[in-house]
């Protein structure tokens, strides 16, 4: 179900549901605790399996040599999250919301695009994540592994119904588990710190070092997630004076910081276990999941670790599926202004991914699912730069973030960062493009890469320049609303042929007083009823079942009522399917308006019963009124 968004909040259904307005004068902790959580949401992402394959390889190779990249990157994406919750505070706009209102259209659309792509990239990485920790796990058939992360989508649609805190608290819950799993796993592996403290110093053995090291950073900072930070940190209700501005700022970056650096330890922690249990025993060329996980029970000497391994992977991919999706409506509606039903979106996205993997699994079997993994991260590599330089050019105007836009100091770490990110990202795809082109033939396929290339390179120019074109000329933007005019022209309705779907239950007096409600007199009511029965589906108007004979009195009941009070009725009978007959009917009778009831129901009952008032709601041409009964 599409429909144009009424409010341009981020994730209206949660905007401003955190009250953090009533804290201020109360202890420091208790002011951090209504600002906590957001962060963790983001930091999920920093430590989902697409990060896994990359520290295995790191550590498993050069030992301890590559933790100064870990720690590196972490701190690269401290600066961006921070930049990303400072946009979110200050203007109340999402990185989404502010590019639609920065770029022209055209733009706007490819940009949403990437971002989609993005998104199911990152997907991707969690599916695959998800599937081989239920095999490690379980034994199960990856196949099936695969096919069994489609159920997520209800676990996501639960949290949603709970509220922002439940759903923050439950993904701190999967993050607590990820930590311990791995915190025991180094006890089991009892690396020696001095060693460890080594991997701190700066230094790249060869150059597949630093090919690993360039997977490491464009597999940490990943670009949903500056589009989640941003919009998450409006969850929270805060004081729109200076005062509560800088506060939230001020304690976002405390929850940035804390989040972002269990993500760190974590990634440090897969890295250190891989050096200590596989490079120290000569293993160097464990680099797949699932052979790291083969190889810790003979190593450490116990099962569980392997154990521990795997369920520290399920909770990773689980956790990082959530946040994926927040991060998709949170493009849609920035950039299209479209909502979607939060379960049918997760679907979507969600077979998106899976149907790569499944293809890849049935042709090549498992042997080539950590190359598709690879491959989740390139796609990403191939998106980061679209955000983060609308992101620096929003935080750095003057205009619209006033005495909160970034100092001259801050602006130029950003910008250093996003050159060495965009460079190391172009320099890894190189990597994976290269033998394409060392190899015969292929000429179609090299011809398509040199020209997405191009396309590339020249939108990554145009976003960096446009910004500054408008703010030193004509500020050209997708308007918000259109135009308002100093008088509001309206053009009142009269209904006269009001078409009421009705199901013969209590509802029906409150159905019937809302359509006289919008008519009148004046109006011909036209009283619809569809018969579900076996011989009225199969033989229709011919049946003449007792089912159908009763459902007719009961309309001419209501009509000989209406009559008596002086209003104007007929009556039609369907016959089969609900949606198909109420919208043959009231296309046949050129009814103007038709009034429905919506029972409210939750969940998966909405997805059932809710079928009826969408599918008819598409098939006419005329108001729809749905009253809640």
């Amino acid at each position: 179900m599409n429909l144009k968004l009424n409010s341009d909040a981020s994730l209206s259904e949660v905007h401003g549901s955190i009250d953090a307005t009533r804290i201020q004068h109360k202890p420091r902790w208790k002011r951090f605790l209504a600002f906590i959580g957001p962060a963790y949401l983001v930091g999920v992402g920093y430590m989902d399996p697409g990060n896994w394959a990359t520290d295995l390889a790191g550590g498993s190779k050069f030992g301890y040599t590559l933790i100064w990249v870990l720690l590196m990157s972490n701190l690269m994406a401290l600066l961006l999250q921070s930049l990303s919750a400072r946009l979110g505070i200050v203007r109340g706009r999402d990185l989404a919301q502010a590019n639609r209102e920065t770029y022209p259209k055209y733009v706007n659309f490819i940009l949403y695009l990437l971002a989609e792509i993005a998104i199911a990239a990152t997907d991707l990485a969690e599916v695959l994540g998800m599937a081989i920790g239920l095999h490690l796990l379980t034994g199960i058939p990856l196949i099936w592994g695969v096919a069994i992360t489609v159920l997520d989508t209800f676990l996501l649609l639960f949290l949603q119904r709970l509220g922002m805190r439940m759903m923050e608290a439950f993904i701190i819950c999967l993050v607590a588990v990820i930590g311990i799993s791995f915190l025991v796993e180094i006890i089991l592996a009892r690396p020696a710190l001095s060693e460890v403290a080594t991997g701190l110093i700066p230094s790249l053995p060869n150059e597949e070092a630093l090919y690993i090291a360039i997977g490491i950073i464009g597999a940490t900072v990943m670009p949903h997630n500056l589009y989640l930070h941003s919009s998450l940190v409006q969850t929270r209700k805060i004081r729109r004076d200076e005062a509560g501005i800088r506060q939230a700022i001020k304690m976002n970056v405390i929850d940035s910081t804390i989040a972002l650096n269990l993500a760190f330890l974590v990634n440090a922690a897969i890295l250190v276990l891989a050096a200590t249990t596989f490079f120290k025993a000569g293993r160097t060329e464990v680099a797949q999941i699932e052979e790291a996980h083969q190889l810790l029970s003979p190593l450490l000497g116990t099962d569980l670790a392997s154990t521990l391994f795997a369920i520290a992977l399920i909770a990773a991919g689980q956790s990082s599926t959530v946040t994926g999706t927040l991060a998709g409506q949170i493009v849609m509606e920035g950039y299209l202004r479209l909502r979607i039903n939060p379960l049918l979106r997760r679907l979507i996205t969600r077979l998106i991914a899976i149907i790569p993997a499944l293809v890849v699994l049935m042709i090549y079997g498992d042997k080539e699912l950590d190359a598709l993994l690879i491959l989740s991260q390139v796609i990403l590599s191939l998106q980061l730069g679209f955000a983060i330089i609308p992101l620096i050019h929003f935080v750095s105007d003057k205009k619209t973030m006033g005495r909160f836009a970034i100092k001259p100091v801050t602006k130029i770490f950003a910008w250093a960062i996003t050159i060495l990110l965009v460079y190391l990202n172009i320099r890894m795809v190189l990597g994976e493009v290269l033998p394409v082109f060392n190899a015969p033939g292929n000429g179609l396929l090299k011809l398509i890469i040199i020209i997405a290339g191009i396309f590339f390179i020249a939108l990554l120019l145009y976003i960096t320049a446009h910004p500054v074109i408008i703010r030193n000329g004509k500020k050209v933007t997708s308007p918000i609303h259109p135009a308002t005019k100093e008088k509001l022209e309206l053009e009142i309705p009269r209904f006269n042929r009001i078409a009421i779907a009705l199901d013969f239950s209590d509802n029906d007096k409150k159905l019937l007083s809302f359509a006289i409600a919008q008519g009148n007199t004046h109006a011909t009511y036209i009283l619809i009823h569809v018969v579900e029965s076996v011989s009225a589906r199969l033989l229709r108007q011919e049946s003449g079942d007792y089912e159908t004979q009763e459902d007719q009195k009961r309309l001419q009941h209501y009509s000989d009522n209406l009559k008596v009070e002086g209003y104007t009725a007929i009556t039609q009978l369907g016959f089969g399917r609900r949606s198909g007959e109420i919208s043959r009917i009231v296309n046949e009778q050129e009814a103007d308006m038709l009034v429905m009831g919506a029972h409210g129901h939750k969940g998966v009952e909405d997805f059932i019963h809710g079928e009826t008032v969408n599918s008819v709601r598409h098939k006419v041409k005329i108001p729809v009124l749905i009253v809640n009964v």
